[in-house]
């Protein structure tokens, strides 16, 4: 019964949104947009066939120390697909692959870098 009664709340929008990265106060419309992505968009097929994708995507931009990483590294352990990456993974070919060689028998191999970790 008390999904049922939240649910029906006038403000289970603005709840949802504060139990993101709860110890971070503020950032309401930050936490709000990312609740929106996490549940995803509409697709849609147009009269014509073409498809448009429901897939939300956020550029996340601020000063240094605002709780930015903060934020989406707590999304990135409640969203199904989600993988945390920093600048230092980010590069264009360190986003879907990286050649690595073991330090101990020197064999080279290839490792899944953060968009195929996502998309499995």
């Amino acid at each position: 019964h008390k999904i049922d009664q939240e649910a029906n709340s006038a403000n289970i929008y603005a709840k949802i949104a504060q139990a993101i990265a709860p110890e971070i106060h503020g950032h309401d419309d930050i936490k709000k947009s990312l609740l929106l992505q996490l549940v995803g968009g509409v697709a849609q097929t147009l009269q014509d066939g073409m498809k448009i994708r429901g897939d939300i995507h956020i550029l996340l931009l601020g000063d240094p120390g605002v709780a930015k990483s903060q934020i989406l590294k707590y999304m990135s352990t409640i969203s199904p697909r989600g993988v945390y990456t920093t600048g230092k993974g980010s590069s264009g070919v360190g986003l879907t692959a990286s050649v690595t060689r073991d330090p101990l028998t020197s064999e080279i191999s290839l490792d899944s870098g953060a968009l195929i970790l996502a998309d499995m």
